[in-house]
């Protein structure tokens, strides 16, 4: 085990070194140049778009609105990685590693824009409404579906299993975590994981044999409700420790930039460490937001790519930040605790025992909500693959075996595919918005021009009429006067 570690740590330090990195750092700096920095003048618009309508779909039900598109999307990325990522990246990476996500989130919402406008731009009609993503922009914008195949391959494996493994990982640690506390003894440590794991297959198989409404449903329901919850109570610690406030925050930039080292942490290995697990958390330039983000009935594509925009900061700059206070508060011993086990315990150290179990139970859904979005993402792109109606229950129920397995499995492990075919699918995805990303330009242009003239925008394919492969935004039919 030790020596196929060793081998999935080389092959992702020389992967995303030189190659997922600066694809993401590059593009991210083009798109934010390019639109002029949308990411910082247009946070107004990004909450504003988030209260639109839905039409309805073709079943005669209403279609996914922009905010549950934004909440299918905002499970995904709410979850472990906000909880046990960021505790991971501090464990191995110091307090620097917080301040290298901060930074990669400022400079890749562009990309998140970007690359949801196009998932907008290039959606298809099913009968619950819209799907679409970064597949879809290849056959459709590129004419290049072999493309799309390694990409909705990727994407099943990434998110479908590997992400999905995290996610039970992480909730079969904070539950251990929570039981061995309260009863003062780890005797149940070895048939705890087996249960919490087919527990956690039993409950995701009641929601995700429902469809994406029902996953949609589920995500708008709890997600803010378990984020706010977080919020508060990271903001009590704070709050409980505001004289090491500006302590914390020259730890942490102090680590990041070679002033101090923390535990022994190399800057090279904040960085690493601080963007590695701040693309897993708010996943920008991964290309799994936009299948997300494609479900939304909006009027313009440009609407979506700012909501889910406004999901990176809402991600990094809030929920990662209040884990890393949490956490870096209680001047913790690096590399003792890693994952979520660690926010507990620091959490603890501030509020007492209560706020571990009640972290359990927020872990628990926040992750149990990623599952779902996780799900949909995959099963979006087998129906890309195939429109044979037998294999989505075949995927189904594999992806519960994952859930099972995650359970189970070691930390480290789990993390360490994770992180491999996370940036096979980011570079994937990247090499398709490089060349369509002026797409997403002329969108915020046009958005931007209606906005200026008062309207509500609205597109149609015939104001970008050079542009071929839209699949959807058909213009509306001319009213022909009745005669008299």
């Amino acid at each position: 085990m030790d020596t196929l570690m060793d081998a999935i740590g080389e092959v992702n330090d020389v992967f995303w070194t030189y190659l997922v990195i600066p694809l993401l750092v590059l593009l991210g700096l083009y798109f934010t140049v390019r639109t002029g920095g949308v990411q910082f003048r247009m946070i107004p618009e990004m909450v504003r778009n988030l209260k639109d309508a839905p039409e309805r779909a073709d079943d005669g039900k209403r279609a996914i609105s922009s905010f549950q598109a934004f909440a299918i999307s905002a499970a995904a990325r709410i979850g472990t990685g906000n909880i046990a990522g960021v505790a991971l990246a501090i464990a191995i990476g110091g307090p620097g590693a917080v301040f290298w996500m901060w930074v990669m989130a400022l400079i890749v919402s562009a990309l998140a824009f970007a690359e949801s406008a196009l998932a907008q731009l290039y959606k298809v009609r099913d009968r619950a409404g819209y799907r679409g993503g970064p597949a879809y922009y290849m056959q459709y914008g590129l004419n290049a579906r072999w493309l799309g195949v390694i990409f909705a391959v990727v994407i099943i494996f990434t998110f479908g299993f590997t992400f999905n493994m995290v996610q039970a990982n992480s909730i079969a640690d904070v539950i251990s975590t929570s039981v061995t506390t309260a009863s003062g003894s780890e005797e149940a440590a070895g048939w705890l994981a087996p249960a919490i794991g087919i527990a956690l297959v039993a409950l995701v198989a009641i929601v995700v044999f429902g469809g994406v409404r029902r996953i949609a449903h589920v995500a708008q329901m709890t997600v803010p409700f378990m984020a706010l919850i977080y919020l508060l109570l990271g903001l009590v610690v704070v709050g409980m420790n505001l004289e090491q406030v500006p302590a914390v925050f020259g730890d942490i930039v102090g680590s990041a930039l070679g002033f101090e080292q923390v535990g022994g942490a190399a800057v090279g290995t904040a960085i690493m460490q601080g963007i590695r697990r701040g693309l897993f958390s708010n996943e920008a330039g991964m290309g799994s937001a936009p299948n997300a983000g494609a479900t939304a009935a909006v009027s313009h594509p440009a609407k979506q790519g700012l909501a889910q925009s406004f999901g990176v900061y809402f991600d990094t700059l809030v929920v990662c930040s209040v884990t890393a206070f949490i956490i870096l508060v209680s001047d913790p011993t690096y590399g003792e605790e890693a994952g979520a086990s660690l926010t507990q315990n620091s959490l603890e150290a501030n509020l007492g025992s209560w706020s571990l179990h009640l972290l359990t139970f927020i872990v628990f859904l926040l992750a149990f909500t990623s599952v779902l979005g996780n799900f949909y993402y995959g099963e979006a792109n087998l129906r890309f693959l195939t429109d044979d109606a037998r294999v989505i229950p075949v995927f189904r129920v594999v992806v519960l075996g994952m859930l099972f397995l995650g359970s189970v499995a070691s930390l480290d492990l789990v993390w360490s595919i994770a992180d491999v075919t996370m940036g096979l699918m980011a570079v994937v995805n990247l090499v398709a918005v490089a060349p369509l990303g002026m797409l997403a330009v002329r969108l915020l242009k046009d958005y931007q021009q209606q906005r200026r003239d008062g309207l509500d925008p609205v597109f149609t394919r015939d104001r970008l009429p050079d542009v071929r492969g839209v699949q959807c935004w058909d213009p509306e039919p001319e009213r022909v006067p009745e005669r008299s």
